[in-house]
């Protein structure tokens, strides 16, 4: 199946998760505010030659849905006929994974929803996967390049998307006298930017932002080939603090470890 017919499953997958959703409505905590299917309208803008055909790459093994939030993306490969696994930690879930759990009772779902504290030690259990989407998960790890490696040795494909940065400051933005004296390009350094606890959003849970180069050899030296790649946003004066600056990186990975 083609990407684009994908994307489109997923936006009407949407309107009766969404409906279900509101039915729901559990009194006591509320439902992850962003919306992951829309994720697949801009891999149809990832997506390139036979990669097109994203899901025939995982094959007969199941999918991780990695950060799944309320499972979103796992229901709907379900949905598919794809055997789903979905990864996230209730600690750091935005409703401590109670919106998970019910939509799986709910929904009279089989994927297998699994509790994995990724930033203290990224292990996935179980068997291999076929493909793993790993979207907007990898600023907030202390040790994004240790969470790459693992998921190379588990993963055959993965569709990984993380903010990246071009500049350290926004243009306007003001120096400290101890760092981030001077603006400075960063897109071709191989590099990532660690950020203050209040940087970004004022959310201390974002970590590293890496320049476009410093991704590329990150995922090189932690196992992975770049099929295809590409950044929507602020594609010309990004930066790690504001929201006119955020600009993502999306790609299409294959692995050398599994």
């Amino acid at each position: 199946m083609d990407i684009a017919d994908i994307a489109r499953k997923a936006s009407a997958y949407r309107v009766e998760l969404d409906a279900v959703k509101q039915r729901l409505a559990p009194a006591d905590y509320g439902w992850y505010p962003y919306g992951t299917l829309s994720n697949f309208h801009l891999l149809d803008q990832l997506l390139q030659g036979p990669n097109r055909a994203l899901l025939d790459l995982a094959g007969d093994a199941p999918i991780a849905d990695i950060g799944a939030a309320d499972g979103d993306t796992a229901f709907f490969l379900e949905s598919l006929g794809h055997r789903a696994h979905a990864v996230d930690y209730p600690p750091t879930n935005y409703n401590s994974c109670r919106g998970i759990r019910l939509l799986k009772e709910t929904l009279g779902s089989s994927i297998e929803i699994r509790e994995v504290d990724l930033d203290r030690h990224f292990e996935l259990p179980g068997e291999r996967y076929g493909l793993a989407f790993f979207l907007g998960i990898l600023y907030h790890l202390k040790n994004p390049f240790g969470a790459l490696e693992s998921l190379a040795g588990v993963a055959r494909h993965a569709v990984v998307s993380t903010r990246v940065v071009r500049y350290n400051l926004a243009p306007k933005a003001r120096g400290s006298n101890t760092v981030n004296r001077e603006r400075v390009e960063l897109r071709t350094v191989p590099a990532a930017y660690l950020v203050a606890a209040d940087e970004t959003n004022n959310d201390a849970t974002n970590y590293w932002m890496f320049s476009e180069a410093g991704l590329r050899r990150t995922l090189h030296r932690a196992g992975w080939d770049v099929l295809d790649f590409t950044t929507f946003g602020n594609a010309s004066t990004s930066d790690p603090a504001t929201g006119e600056g955020d600009e993502r990186a999306f790609c299409l990975l294959r692995s050398r470890l599994c």
